[in-house]
């Protein structure tokens, strides 16, 4: 993740900028009656993805002002985004640059006087869930179940309400998901919910991930999805709990456009099951910033212990199992990795003989799935194994489960 180095440019920058002469938005939507506009400079928004919708739905934020926009996308520019990316150029797809920092340089250029700040790494296993947590809403801007998946699930651990657009050809379709309304995982099919754990969720084989299909879209399909986003996330933004709203969201809903036949669609789509493990809620959180994850394993352990006053500590690897090693069945052969399950796609496709072999063969893995004074890799930092920068660890103790924040990775994300 290049989140670390980027950050200090974009706050420089921040910094040297000179005295603004006005005020964004002043006498324009402070005209509206909801408008809040402090409430607006102050919110913190992260949006999942930086292709079409997501070049829209930060264009749109930028515009209204909203304070703080995070950006996160591991993919690179190419010719055929621009298209329908209003923030990408021609020399941007020539220098094979990452989408989330152009989006983030490009909307700071549409408004100086907000911080958009772009996290080039999974949503998953790279951005921790304290940043999910500090957010005011989160925008999906995917184009994989496997992603929706994962983000529903961080999202719902933070307790945060998260946007989903989605778009193909002339048809865009938004859903909003909240804890307690509506779930993605609780509406999936049989047949996508195996899907997603065969690619997900197998303990013991790897293989690479198919790579996601184009799907052809429009620049006018993702200017409307983008645009309803945004405009169902300055909704949620301005929500107080206990005070009566002027307008209705999409809260356990489905809005469809379908362009071909000009045509706007809206049903209830609220599924809600009782045992669906998506909605565990992480609450009661321990904060510490002696806790970072650039702290070795040995140390961390010794400072949980001290922290949350307990003799024995186990951290619970929920994203990403740390992968010590894995073994090919034909022919058996032992490969010493030592890395994050995260990055052994990568691994595996830079690897020749690696890479030969797993279009033939099996590979199993030998894993730790929870890192306590038995780990035998303790010199290794907590992001070495696998967690991110700013994350709550789940910790199991002699007295129960905590929750704990790296809070010591605050600055990362300019908090």
């Amino acid at each position: 993740m290049l989140v670390t180095s980027q950050n200090k440019k974009y706050f420089k920058r921040d910094k040297m900028r000179t005295k603004k002469e006005y005020e964004w938005g002043e006498g324009v939507f402070t005209l509206l009656s909801w408008f809040k506009q402090e409430k607006v400079r102050k919110a913190k928004v992260l949006v999942a993805g930086a292709g079409a919708l997501g070049n829209e739905v930060v264009k749109n934020l930028a515009l209204f002002g909203i304070g703080t926009i995070y950006v996160c996308d591991f993919d690179r520019i190419e010719i055929t985004n621009l298209t329908r990316s209003v923030l990408f150029r021609e020399e941007d797809a020539y220098n094979h640059s990452y989408k989330a920092e152009v989006v983030a340089r490009r909307a700071m250029e549409i408004n100086p006087q907000i911080k958009v700040i772009p996290i080039v790494g999974n949503l998953f296993s790279e951005v921790g869930l304290g940043l999910y947590k500090s957010v005011d809403v989160v925008i999906g801007c995917l184009d994989s179940r496997i992603a929706r998946y994962q983000l529903n699930r961080l999202s719902f651990r933070a307790g945060k309400t998260w946007i989903d657009g989605s778009i193909e050809n002339l048809t865009g379709v938004i859903k909003v998901y909240s804890p307690g309304i509506n779930c993605y995982e609780c509406n999936l099919s049989r047949d996508e919910f195996n899907s997603i754990m065969l690619r997900t969720g197998c303990a013991d084989v790897v293989r690479s991930q198919a790579s996601v299909g184009r799907v052809a879209t429009t620049p006018i399909s993702a200017s409307i999805i983008g645009a309803m986003e945004v405009q169902e996330a300055m909704k949620v933004i301005h929500i107080t709990e206990g005070e009566p709203t002027p307008f209705k969201t999409l809260q356990g809903k489905i809005w469809r456009y379908e362009g071909m036949t000009n045509t706007v669609s809206e049903y209830k789509y609220a599924t809600w099951k009782k045992t669906c493990p998506a909605h565990e809620i992480w609450e009661d959180i321990v904060k510490s910033e002696d806790m970072s994850a650039k702290v070795k394993v040995g140390e961390a352990i010794s400072l949980l212990e001290k922290i949350l006053n307990v003799k024995t500590v186990e951290i619970n690897m929920r994203n990403n199992k740390f992968i010590e090693k894995i073994i090919s069945d034909r022919p058996e052969k032992e490969f010493e990795l030592r890395i994050p399950e995260s990055k052994l796609d990568a691994v595996i496709t830079s690897n020749e003989e690696m890479r030969k072999l797993n279009y033939r063969t099996l590979f199993h893995k030998i894993f730790y799935e929870n890192i306590d004074e038995t780990f035998p890799y303790k010199e290794m930092t907590l992001e070495e194994i696998g967690i991110p920068l700013f994350d709550i660890i789940q910790v199991s103790t002699e007295k129960g489960v905590y929750y704990v924040e790296l809070s010591g990775d605050r600055e990362y994300y300019g908090l």
